[in-house]
């Protein structure tokens, strides 16, 4: 129990908070109800072998998940490893942080009584130790050890035209790379290079001292070597060069191209990457109305210079829209920030605008300002009758809230102006994590109305019970310095939110009564606003939970939907397994499916790793499991519309980026720009498969093409005499008159076709036939010419397996199901084509290096944990049918599990180390993600970063 003093802060004015006792029991210490046991972390790097981290001994409760534990201890266990300083339990961790939190509290008036403080206490320590809520990192790293007290994640930075304060931007965000935090910044004050300086001469711009600062941030990253700096660029779309701002970085992937086919190892990481520009940071655009109004009517925009203001060059508006897509859709940057809308949301209009934000795009507030995230996890308060327990939710938002605030009391900033604007101000950033499991378990679709509004709701009153108490708050220790020349604008955009949440369209019960609880906690926002004002400038946001996320043991982050159906579980005592996603069975049991029936969906899931033709499961029950990648991955416009129903209700704004497939087009591109502005959201991210070398699949072909590129060169240089020059000239080897030839017939996405395919003598493939669409069509005329050019190109020697690593996973219309098990669903009719050649033409050895097995291959891979070939049997004919006939006579034991999903279990291959590579070794398809630089495991995405389920690295600030 935390010892306590009588405090009473200076200036409060009123009595202080009484608490109520909601989540622990009186008399028993939330510790006290739990079971807890030991446990060894170790913690190895899979591509090397080698062991990177060891603790044993630690204590955690028993329901916390292996990969949770060993999280929490290499990250944020303080003290060094073997010393009896180190922490070793979760109870020193947490205690560590409470009692910190408690004390301030106290000391600042806080509480009513002594009482109320212990009641304060017990309850964040029990919401913390029963992973329903997660402070963000810095408090984990900081508070409560003899380290500077940060407990900010996120900074915005301001550089106005001077080279001192230039000199001053490269000097701060070293000094916050270095404490493990990121930031972000508008460069736009600073003169283009179309202006002159006041010397005469022509100024560099703002994409010239770019270069500075990501050399200085790529030299520093984040908290020490772990990570790449987390940093983001912003520039206005209105500013002289902003057409070189938004080239910087596709011109550099060019670069990388071309260094990566010279053989140089241009992977993330790798070492050659550091010669290569502008790859430590996120660059987005600042769009306002006037711009986006004048790419829907076709107009000239004006550039304006930076000093005066006025015109000084005009552009096409669409052609200007059209360059920042076709940069994006390189290399995915830049993102486009909406300032008008962001603006409009501004709770501080008469202290300054918003320019910026921070790397993750999620916080946007004052220049010099920072923000302290906190996260809960909504499965959490999943009943068992799998309904939302919206009431619970909001106490235990009321908790979280007071003890955030409270943390700006006590907590050390990096530079003095941030710390100024940051206890002036007092930004949080309360948001969550788990609503993609939240919906999928309850039987809702993340892309639907249904889905959409029940995020909103639960959104709604998030905010809004914050803002609440941040009222309640002002009338104890008073509001926040910058309110009172703020206040009506506060109040009007208070007034915003409860519009907002009156206009929400009720679809369900669910939502129903989340709606209602956040309608009345608005309606005492406006009142209690307008009697003592607000604590806080902002209330929340919505972050990746990347870290955190996988300490409250969360299947998703922040607002994104599942990643796949079957996730990688560690095991205690070692081992793992790959095992259905737990809402699955809650799902189909919501949506009125026997327990026969749902045994029988979740093991073919288990197998298949999606829904589609699973054994008595409805077509419209499809979207419900939905996810970010695979079979049925959700529509860019999914992901967008979901973001669009949270909006209304954050101060900030959303950590997310909208994924779009390989094949997607400029224009795509451009449509998701342009909705979500009219849809209202303050920034958009975008990602195009594959469209960065820097991100590479795990195959370590960077490596394996300089080690080539390296022998290549070592072989030619022993041949010091050229007598004369070869050329090589191909030969056509044309196939024999009379040849062996088979017709396979085919459905993809309901198209029919026929596929006709010659062979040479030995076997290899010679020539290809398509037939699709009626005689004479478009399509049946390009079919015709695709193969012949086909078959030419064999025929002149081109390998089959060429074309099958470049036709296959090309996606568009028609696509989806097939009527072949050996490829039960296909991309596209070239997917489906050059998979089907793959599995007829290559050897085993050729097909497994492109990731191609057939159907029985695979269910041999989910039962022995290899795709490759059974030694065949050998003996007589009759012993042959003997054997077969006793085998088939046997009646294999039934196993019948009480827990559906553990009966689906299977032990994961051992090649998979995370979700992300299991689902690659499932369904075939790569995960285009970097490679985490402390396990060597792959990343999965976590909002507009990546995060490693291995040892929870992130690759943003989080």
């Amino acid at each position: 129990m935390t010892e306590t003093v009588s405090t009473r802060a200076k200036g409060a004015k009123g009595k202080g908070l009484t608490m109520e006792r909601v989540f622990s029991t009186e008399g028993t210490h939330p510790y006290d109800a739990i079971t807890w046991e030991r446990r060894d972390v170790v913690q190895q790097n899979w591509k090397t072998g080698e062991t990177v981290f060891e603790q044993r001994g630690v204590e955690y409760p028993d329901f916390w998940s292996v990969n949770a534990s060993t999280i929490v201890t290499t990250k944020y266990f303080r003290g060094a490893v073997g010393t009896d300083a180190r922490e070793w339990s979760l109870k020193q961790l947490i205690d560590r942080i409470v009692k910190t939190y408690t004390k301030a509290g106290i000391d600042h008036g806080y509480f009513a009584t002594d009482a109320d403080a212990e009641v304060f206490e017990h309850e964040l320590t029990w919401l913390l130790v029963n992973q329903y809520f997660s402070f963000n990192s810095p408090v984990w790293f900081n508070v409560g050890t003899a380290s500077p007290q940060q407990v900010s994640a996120c900074f915005i930075l301001s550089v106005d035209d001077s080279m001192d304060s230039i000199l001053n931007w490269y000097k701060e965000e070293g000094f916050i790379f270095k404490g493990g935090s990121g930031a972000g910044l508008n460069l736009s004050r600073i003169r283009s290079s179309k202006e002159l300086l006041s010397s005469g001469g022509t100024a560099s711009g703002p994409v010239s001292f770019m270069r500075g600062a990501d050399a200085s941030a790529g030299t520093i990253k984040s908290g020490g070597a772990t990570r790449r700096a987390a940093k983001m660029v912003v520039l206005d779309v209105d500013h002289p060069d902003i057409e070189e701002f938004v080239m910087t970085k596709a011109k550099e992937e060019d670069k990388i191209r071309a260094l990566r086919d010279a053989g140089f190892d241009m992977d993330l990481g790798g070492a050659d990457i550091t010669s290569v520009q502008y790859q430590n940071a996120n660059n987005s655009v600042r769009v306002n109305d006037e711009f986006m109004r004048a790419v829907e009517d076709g107009t000239e925009f004006g550039l304006r210079a930076r000093g005066t203001g006025e015109v000084i060059e005009t552009v096409d508006a669409r052609e200007l829209f059209r360059k920042i897509s076709e940069a994006a859709w390189a290399c995915a940057d830049p993102g486009l920030q909406y300032d008008d809308t962001i603006n409009d949301w501004h709770t501080n209009p008469e202290t300054g605008r918003i320019t910026a934000s921070n790397p993750c795009s999620e916080y946007m507030s004052l220049d010099n300002s920072s923000c302290n995230l906190a996260s809960l996890n909504l499965l959490k308060f999943l009943k068992d009758d799998d309904t939302f327990d919206a009431a619970l939710f909001a106490k235990a938002v009321e908790f979280i809230i007071t003890a955030m605030d409270i943390s700006i009391c006590f907590a050390d900033f990096p530079t003095e102006p941030i710390g100024d604007t940051t206890r002036d101000y007092r930004q949080l950033g309360i948001g969550y994590a788990n609503l993609g499991a939240l919906l999928m378990a309850m039987g809702l679709g993340y892309d639907s109305e249904g889905g959409r509004s029940m995020a909103a709701a639960i959104t709604s009153l998030m905010t809004g019970t914050s803002y609440k108490r941040s009222a309640e708050l002002a009338g104890i220790v008073g509001p926040y310095a910058g309110y009172a020349r703020n206040a009506d604008a506060h109040k009007r955009v208070m007034r915003k939110h409860q519009a907002a949440n009156d206009v929400v369209r009720v679809l369900h019960t669910e939502d129903g009564r989340t709606h209602k609880l956040a309608t009345k906690a608005w309606a005492d926002v406006i009142k209690l606003g307008e009697k003592n004002g607000f604590r806080n400038a902002q209330a929340s946001v919505l972050a990746p939970t990347g870290t955190i996320g996988f300490m409250m043991d969360c299947d998703t982050t922040g607002i994104e939907p599942d990643f796949s159906l079957v996730k990688f579980k560690k095991l205690v005592g070692g081992g793992s397994m790959q095992i259905v996603n737990q809402t699955i069975p809650r799902a189909l049991k919501k949506l009125g499916y026997q327990p026969e029936q749902v045994e029988a969906i979740v093991a073919y899931i288990g197998e298949h790793g999606h829904v589609i033709d699973a054994p008595g499961l409805k077509t419209e029950h499809y979207e419900i499991f939905d996810t970010a990648m695979g079979a049925r991955a959700l529509k860019p416009m999914g992901h967008v519309r979901m973001m669009a129903a949270a909006q209304p209700f954050l101060s900030g704004a959303i950590s997310k980026t909208v994924n779009l497939p390989e094949s997607a087009t400029v224009e795509e591109i451009e449509d998701v720009y342009m909705q979500s502005w009219k849809l209202g959201l303050k920034a958009t991210a975008i990602y195009r498969d594959n469209c960065k070398v820097g991100q590479p699949l795990s195959d370590g072909g960077g490596k394996a093409k300089k080690d080539a590129a390296d022998k290549l060169a070592a072989d030619s240089a022993v041949e010091t005499k050229v007598v004369e020059k070869v050329v090589y000239a191909p030969v056509r080897k044309r196939l024999p008159k009379s040849r062996v030839s088979r017709t396979t017939s085919f459905t993809v996405g309901g198209a029919e076709g026929y596929m006709t395919s010659g062979a040479h003598d030995d076997g290899q493939l010679g020539e290809v036939f398509l037939k699709l669409g009626k005689q004479g069509s478009t399509l049946a005329g390009v079919m015709d010419a695709f193969s012949i050019a086909v078959s030419i190109g064999l025929q002149y020697g081109v390998p089959l397996e060429t074309y099958v690593s470049k036709f296959t996973n090309l996606r568009f219309e028609p696509a989806g199901l097939t009527d072949d098990p050996d490829v039960r669903m296909a991309q596209s009719l070239m997917d489906y084509v050059w998979r089907r050649l793959a599995l007829d033409y290559l050897t085993f050895e050729e097909r497994s290096a492109l990731g191609i097995y057939s159907a029985e291959e695979r269910q041999r891979h989910l039962e022995t944990g290899s795709y490759e070939p059974l030694v065949e049997e050998t003996g007589s004919a009759a012993e042959l049918v003997e054997a077969d006939s006793s085998s088939a006579g046997r009646v294999e034991p039934q196993v019948v599990e009480a827990d559906i999903v553990e009966a689906s279990a299977k032990p994961a291959p051992a090649e998979a180390k995370t979700t992300a590579e299991l689902f690659e070794k499932l369904t075939g398809t790569a995960v285009d993600s970097p490679l985490c630089m402390t396990c060597g495991t792959k990343m999965r995405p976590a909002g507009s970063c990546y995060v490693c389920e291995g040892c929870g690295s992130t690759s943003g600030c989080s």
